[in-house]
């Protein structure tokens, strides 16, 4: 077999493994033998990139290409439902049916309301060749790249399912709850502002303009709904029980009712069992089953006649506030919480809740004492939504002030111009800082020093085993002083001291994501180690040096040079290169001279690689890439939305262009 088509029979197991596991959750292989074919496919394309595909299973893994969304009208406008919130509702939507029917038998098909991003996908040939985000309903976002991330989503039909030759097939994106809980508790790691519900955080994660972003948070997909004409069948129900044939996504709650009565039931078994859910719920969608019927109903100005959305009240409780304390993060920010009297919620019981910050703390107008309202925001993340100030008596307390110093050192807090947080600017002294920064450090995404935990790192710095107070300090510890701390035997103390040794071969990559640089996560981490390659080199860049890197804004740049011109840091970043430290990134290796003395300048968006991936093809075949035209530039390697000044001043100077499909030939 020739690596071609080794690449092909690869791509199409792949395929049927993904919907086996993503669709139908019955795997056939181990999560390892999964990743063994895929890691033997993205090698073959690696070195066959004449074979790039847009639906290769190797794209879920994403790109780190910062995507430009274009504007895309729909064919079939993407109306909004009427909002229903009680039974008495329901029941008028159910008799204006009837009336517009002229007393026709319907049936109504049920279904759950999922809480995401409304999604229109279209195919060809079976291969999918667009989807498009809901928009204003008449146009919107066109997010094929992230979409194709999505495992559940196919990217080519199977070949025997007998489905037409183009389509559109809708639904929504969403995230699930394990996923959610997941990219918030590594939010609140980075003490970044936490997604308060999965809707949030699936419609911010599909416009992210990093693929390889979408890809890392997992999202899922349902399809609901086929527009169009020339339907499988006159049954929406139906209609829906095909596409799942071919390979979509297709909830198993979906009902017919063929009764009011059926429809209520409907809803007071989904208002208790969508708890149960792995992905959030807020209602039902109620849909006249028969397409005829649907067309003869008809549409008003913003929704259709034929369907509604009955929407499921939050679950509410009233409890006592009993203090507000405030936490200190690794940056310095602070968090008030508020401790209350414990209350049952959504299944769970319910103590504290943050406040966010000053401005949400001061417009809830809070007392000790306080009789509170507290909701679970997308029924995961306790948050207070209001007071029972009609509650309060002689025994209520105070108005809760926001602190002036922080409660862990006493220096002063400062509120910067443009931040929500007060922060606490004793960086180098107070301690849940100095213990946040090494516990970061440690961390699976950064260094994954497994062998030390959070509280191991307090244990260190309580017994002065971390004399500069940062996780350099790790590397000078020994064999006899781990023993000496009680409990601690011969076998543990070695572990520790391998995991510590093992993070000296962490990628440069990581080590820049483990200093716990303000605004550098992993992607951008990631950004920053390929474009500068070394410590020594980011050490040395300059903010108009750093905001020229594709995906590197203003404040991720005042930001690295600020970390840089501290002296304390300068130190950090000494030590952790005399212990061993990964500081750079291995040379790439050079495949040919094909491009040797070519100065190439890369503009617009990509389908086959991203933009950092062509420039490290560039350097593999021997040639440089450079950020601005001039007249020494050889050619420009241009994808779409190419800027319009880079390519009138390409024209002015007589400067080629060559596609992506022509430069992949050439190489």
């Amino acid at each position: 077999m020739t690596p071609q088509e080794r690449i092909l029979a690869l791509r199409q197991t792949l395929h049927h493994h993904n919907h086996l596991y993503y669709v139908e959750n019955r795997p056939e292989i181990s999560d390892y033998d999964f990743d063994q074919l895929m890691r033997e496919l993205m090698d073959l394309e690696a070195q066959h990139p004449e074979m790039a595909d847009p639906n290769s299973p190797s794209v879920r893994v994403g790109s780190d290409l910062q995507n430009a969304f274009e504007q895309i009208p729909h064919k079939y406008p993407m109306l909004s439902l009427g909002n229903t919130y009680n039974r008495g509702e329901v029941g008028d939507f159910y008799r204006r049916v009837s009336e517009g029917l002229g007393g026709a038998p319907f049936d109504i098909c049920c279904e759950l309301k999922f809480d995401g991003l409304s999604i229109s996908l279209t195919y060809e040939h079976g291969k999918l060749v667009r989807g498009v985000t809901r928009g204003d309903g008449v146009s919107g976002d066109d997010v094929t790249a992230n979409i194709r991330t999505i495992r559940s989503i196919p990217l080519q039909l199977p070949a025997e399912a007998n489905y037409p030759e183009e389509f559109e097939i809708r639904g929504e994106v969403l995230m699930p709850w394990e996923s959610f809980e997941a990219l918030n508790a590594e939010r609140e790691r980075q003490e970044e502002p936490l997604f308060a519900n999965p809707r949030n955080a699936a419609s911010g994660t599909l416009k992210n303009k990093s693929s390889q972003v979408v890809a890392h948070r997992r999202l899922d997909a349902y399809l609901y709904y086929i527009p169009g004409r020339t339907l499988p069948t006159d049954s929406h129900f139906e209609n829906l029980q095909v596409a799942r044939s071919w390979g979509f996504k297709v909830s198993n709650a979906m009902r017919l009712a063929h009764s009011l009565e059926e429809v209520y039931a409907f809803i007071d078994y989904w208002d208790e069992e969508r708890k149960n859910l792995p992905v959030a719920t807020d209602g039902i969608v109620l849909k006249v089953d028969n397409v005829h019927q649907q067309e003869i109903l008809g549409m008003t100005a913003k929704s259709p006649r034929w369907a509604i959305a009955y929407k499921f009240q939050a679950e509410r409780a009233c409890t006592r506030l009993e203090e507000v304390t405030f936490q200190v993060g690794r940056t310095g920010a602070v968090t008030p919480v508020a401790n209350m009297q414990p209350v049952q919620l959504s299944g769970t019981v319910v103590r504290r809740a943050s406040l966010h910050n000053a401005d949400i703390m001061h417009q809830l107008d809070l007392h000790l004492g306080d009789w509170v309202y507290v909701e679970k925001a997308g029924e995961i993340i306790p948050q207070i939504v209001g007071v029972a100030a009609e509650r309060r008596d002689a025994t209520t307390g105070p108005r809760v002030q926001f602190i002036q110093t922080c409660p862990e050192c006493g220096a002063a807090l400062v509120r910067y111009e443009g931040e929500a947080a007060y922060y606490c600017p004793n960086a180098s002294a107070c301690p849940p800082q100095l213990k946040g920064r090494v516990e970061h450090f440690i961390s699976r995404e950064a260094m994954n020093i497994e062998s030390i935990g959070p509280e191991t790192v307090d244990d260190f710095y309580e017994r002065g085993l971390l004399p500069h107070h940062d996780a350099a300090d790790l590397y000078d510890l020994t064999f006899a002083q781990l023993l000496s701390i009680d409990g601690c035997r011969e076998r543990m103390a070695q572990k520790v001291l391998d995991g510590i040794q093992r993070s000296k071969e962490v990628s440069f990559d990581k080590v820049l994501y483990a200093l716990g640089i303000r605004f550098v996560g992993k992607v951008v981490a990631k950004t920053l180690a390929r474009h500068f390659r070394s410590m020594s080199a980011l050490r040395e860049a300059t903010y108009d040096q750093l905001v020229c890197v594709e995906g590197i804004g203003q404040i991720i740049a005042e930001n690295v040079v600020a970390y840089f011109q501290d002296e304390r840091n300068q130190d950090f970043i000494a030590r952790l290169t005399a212990a061993g430290v990964q500081m750079e990134l291995p040379e790439e290796q050079k495949l040919s001279d094909t491009l040797s003395g070519k100065s190439i300048v890369i503009s617009g968006t990509f389908t086959h690689h991203s933009r950092e991936e062509y420039k490290a093809l560039i350097e593999q075949h021997g040639g440089k890439n450079v950020s601005s035209i001039s007249k020494k530039t050889s050619f420009i390697l241009a994808g779409d939305n190419m800027g319009p000044s880079k390519l009138e001043k390409a024209q002015k100077l007589g400067i080629p262009l060559m596609s992506e499909d022509d430069f992949l030939a050439m190489l």
